[in-house]
């Protein structure tokens, strides 16, 4: 991982944009890491990670809620309360 101060940023931005292509580059202003410049490829794998994780999530708890006796009516029931 590259670490890189936001003045850097401004003066190299291509090179640093590319080396974001091969490793995460962190950004540091005023001595604190602010931000990490990463290639779009990774930040979709990112991405694609947490979205399967959250249907993973949202498959158990509706699993769970069925075992239980939940239904789809139920479900609709509790939801117009809420509002």
């Amino acid at each position: 991982m590259i670490v890189v101060s936001a003045n850097e940023i401004k003066q190299n931005f291509g090179k640093i944009l590319q080396d974001s292509q091969r490793q995460p580059v962190v950004i540091r202003r005023y001595g604190r890491d602010t931000a990490v410049l990463i290639s779009m490829e990774e930040y979709r794998k990112i991405t694609e990670a947490h979205v399967a994780s959250f249907e993973r999530l949202c498959e158990r708890i509706g699993a769970d809620a069925a075992a239980k006796g939940l239904t789809e009516d139920d479900l609709a029931d509790i939801l117009d309360r809420s509002r």
